[in-house]
């Protein structure tokens, strides 16, 4: 698909500005104008999705990838890494799962484009925004203003990248895939913050950016005032109020927002395909020429990438390619549909403006028509509640509520937004075959931590300003002398300790003796504490472990904020009434001794020696524990997920690669009350799941990262748990159901009649059942041919049914992978002429 072009100077033809990048080779182009990209000279409307290189394996891009191809795209977009890829100054990184440059083959290998998101702030839940820590301790910087420390620091990486692509033959104009580029992101509520700085600032980035001369256009999202000749774009979950602030600039949407990230402590964010479907074509009837899904694949958080803070490691975000790499149905094929409806209309949509005109109150027909007669029309219902029929050029149509009709042709539908017509596959955890793991426990010494404190220092010290993000741990530790004369040792009276710290979490020991934890949330970040102080007469020590959960990753000056323990930390119930410890001296100890040893490594695992693991009560309650555990590879393919819902909160590790945090914090009761309806302005509050349940219990292990036999598992657990239940278990399909009329608005085939030269649909309405690779289905729970009720997992019948509907749909798929079976009278009989009728199926697969 690209292929070889150059890019030549800026022309400004009559209204329209033309942008045509110039790189010395060649004759073809990446251009714009106020209608579209153009590659080549065509103009094309471009269905792009996200795929975060480090947020999946090498060994999964390919089949991501590819999924993505054969859901409808033509473009990749990725954010560029900078902590991943600078992790000192100076010091690159471009392996394994950075191996940027292998990321962008793979996309091209599969012939379709790149826009390559620079940045190299990021946002994108990831731990400082993408920046480097490092970076916080360059003297005199400030983060994303008219600084020149961090100018310079910033240009230096985009540099370092533009080169790399450029020495890669990456660029479209040298024959490869890269069609667009990013500088910036989401800098509009930011240049508030900034004022006169920030708009010299965004300036300069875009003069930097295009002088690098990259051969492509560069774009800026969220960014309303982005200097020619940058295209500012929209992010969001709807943005067809969205208009670039130049006629010349095409309406371009960077980030469709396909569902939503997840915190712990919090519910599952789900979008209803039906909606996204549906923002997506009131973006392209007003004008728009691109969408990007964000996230298209979500993918994982590994090791400590996660940001906000209180990111889960899980970044599934409903995509419709899930975490693990296997389709959402009916996310992943209703919307494979509609770009196929898209792809009829491009050269229409590409060529004119559209005619608006009003069908009724809520309802609208937008017209595309070109010069050389093509014709396509969208026909919308705004109405959240009730059907509408409306009349466009002779025609009856029955428009469901909160939906859009593409009619390619201005005649016939081939698409509804509201209509789902293909499969919807329930994801299940089955077991691997994997026996109970026999675990071995370390406990960390709590006792000897003065001995291992690297220094002391009068007072509270900033935790980033220590640690360097090197470890979530820091322990705060100080020494408290009680009087034999305080009177709580004679009344039976416990004292208190108060601590306040800007968080993420924090664990209290008096005397070696869990006193008790703290947790802040990302709507809270500071934490107040108060607990037990089971103090005793002579030296006493107080040691404090403050916990981060990802660094921060927005926000105006970020980088000076404040994370650990600030104080004031306070003794309550002393004969002084209350002691601040705040000024005292502390000693300071980074990470936890396990760390320092490698306990999570394959040569590191033997430098202590472990004891056997029971399932006791007195283990599960022992915090601060390493637990170890052997196993052998699982059979088959299929993607794996470890259960953690019997531990608290910590770390994985298997072989040594950081599977990421856990923690089994509960989502409250009552978010997911109220009832889920695709119907309506979508927000993450709506269509909620997971209440009372821990928002992240299955934790994603890469096939890629396991070896044959003898597979090392290490988990760090804060604060006790239960490690003989954690088990490996397999992410299959189990359920699939189709549920599709005798008459669906779907594409199946296009063909021309000679004479007439007008095109025709030939529909023949199927349900097709498809299980996973190696899987064949085993049974058919469920077969209606009529009036069916319901959805999938709860389907009944309704007043007309055909009885020989179970009887049909087993003998035409029992045993196989998949099957497709016609809905017609001929196949299932006709038990209610002159209604509409419709085949509901729910099948098993195994």
């Amino acid at each position: 698909m690209p292929s070889s072009c150059s890019y030549l100077r800026s022309l400004v033809l009559g209204a329209a500005v033309l942008v045509i990048w110039s790189s010395g080779r060649g004759q073809c182009e990446v251009t714009y104008d106020g209608k579209s990209i153009v590659i080549n000279g065509h103009r094309r409307i471009l269905l792009s999705g996200s795929i975060h290189y480090p947020r999946s394996t090498p060994d999964m891009w390919e089949g991501l990838i590819q999924k993505a191809k054969d859901g409808g795209l033509d473009v990749i977009q990725t954010y560029v890494f900078w902590n991943g890829h600078e992790p000192s100054p100076g010091n690159y990184y471009f392996e394994e799962r950075y191996d940027l440059v292998r990321f962008v083959r793979t996309v091209q290998k599969a012939g379709l484009y790149v826009h390559l998101r620079i940045g190299p702030y990021i946002c994108a839940e990831w731990n400082y925004g993408g920046f480097p820590v490092w970076l916080k301790y360059v003297p005199g910087i400030s983060f994303r203003t008219d600084n020149q420390p961090f100018k310079s620091a910033m240009e230096g990486f985009t540099q370092k990248i533009v080169q790399m692509m450029k020495s890669e033959l990456l660029y479209e104009s040298q024959g490869g895939p890269i069609i667009l580029s990013q500088i910036e992101n989401e800098y509009g509520p930011e240049s508030k913050v900034f004022g006169e700085a920030g708009h010299s600032y965004i300036n300069w980035a875009a003069k930097m950016a295009v002088e690098l001369k990259t051969g492509v256009p560069w774009v800026m999202c969220k960014e309303e005032d982005a200097p020619d000749p940058i295209i500012n774009t929209c992010n969001g979950f709807y943005c067809d109020t969205f208009t670039p602030n130049q006629p010349y600039k095409p309406k371009m949407w960077t980030e469709a927002w396909s569902g939503w990230f997840m915190e712990f402590g919090g519910t599952i964010k789900n979008r209803p395909v039906q909606d996204l479907a549906f923002a997506v074509c009131r973006f392209l009837q007003k004008g728009g020429s691109f969408v990007n899904y964000y996230m298209y694949h979500g993918g994982s958080n590994f090791g400590r990438t996660a940001g906000g803070p209180f990111i889960t490691t899980s970044y599934d975000y409903d995509a419709p390619i899930d975490e693990y790499g296997l389709t959402r149905q009916p996310k992943y094929g209703h919307l494979k549909e509609l770009h196929k409806a898209i792809k009829l209309c491009e050269q229409a949509l590409t060529c004119s403006d559209p005619t608006v005109s009003s069908l009724g109150e809520f309802e609208e027909a937008h017209v595309f028509t070109s010069k050389n007669g093509e014709c396509a029309a969208f026909l919308s219902n705004f109405n959240t509640q009730s059907y509408r029929t409306v009349l466009f050029k002779s025609r009856h149509h029955t428009l469901p509520p909160w939906s859009i009709s593409i009619l390619p042709d201005c005649k016939n539908v081939v698409f509804n937004t509201a209509k789902v017509g293909v499969q919807t596959s329930q994801m299940q955890m089955v077991p691997s075959g994997l026996q109970s793991l026999n675990w071995e426990r370390y406990g960390e010494e709590i006792s000897s931590l003065n001995e291992n404190s690297k220094f002391s220092v009068v007072g509270l010290l900033d935790q980033i300003n220590v640690t360097r993000d090197t470890s979530d741990y820091l322990w705060y530790i100080t020494s408290v002398d009680i009087d034999s004369s305080e009177g709580f040792l004679h009344s039976g009276n416990t004292p208190m300790i108060t601590v306040q710290s800007a968080g993420h979490a924090l664990h209290v020991f008096v005397n070696g003796q869990l006193s008790g934890s703290a947790f802040g949330t990302r709507k809270n970040k500071r934490i107040s504490y108060s607990g037990n102080a089971n103090l005793r007469s002579g030296p006493n020590k107080i040691a404090i472990l403050s916990v981060t959960v990802g660094l921060p990753n927005n926000g105006g000056h970020y980088e000076a904020w404040s994370t650990g323990v600030l104080g004031p930390v306070m003794l309550h119930g002393l004969n002084e009434h209350s002691r601040d410890l705040s000024w005292q001296k502390w000693s300071y100890q980074v990470g936890m001794k396990g760390e320092t040893m490698d306990l999570n490594s394959l040569t590191g695992v033997n430098s202590v020696e472990w004891m056997e693991d029971s399932s006791d009560e007195s283990n599960t309650r022992r915090p601060l524990s390493w637990y170890k555990a052997y196993f052998d590879a699982p059979g088959g393919n299929e993607p794996l997920g470890l259960d953690m819902s019997s531990m608290g909160k910590g770390q994985i590790w298997i072989n040594g690669q950081s599977i990421g945090r856990y923690w089994t914090a509960s989502a409250p009761n009552g978010d997911c009350d109220v009832g889920c309806t695709y119907a309506g302005t979508y927000r993450s509050w709506n269509c909620q799941s997971g209440c009372g349940q821990p928002t992240q219990r299955w934790y994603h292990l890469p096939r890629s990262w396991l070896q044959p036999k003898r597979n090392l598992l290490v988990v760090f657990e804060e604060l006790g748990g239960d490690a003989t239940k954690i088990n490996l278990k397999k992410r299959s399909v189990s359920t699939i159901c189709s549920d599709v009329s005798e008459w669906h608005p779907m594409v199946r085939n296009w063909k021309v009649d000679d004479d007439s030269d007008e095109r025709q649909i030939v529909y023949k309405p199927k349900v097709h059942l498809n299980c996973a690779p190696g899987q064949t289905i085993s049974a058919i729970k469920f077969a209606s041919f009529g009036t069916p009720l319901g959805e999938c997992g709860s389907f009944k019948q309704g007043a007309c049914h055909s009885p020989n509907s179970h009887t049909i749909l087993e003998k035409r798929c029992i045993g196989k992978e998949t099957c497709a079976v016609a809905i017609s009278v001929t196949n299932f009989g006709d038990p209610c002429p002159y209604i509409l009728k419709r085949v509901a199926v729910e099948a098993l697969c195994v």
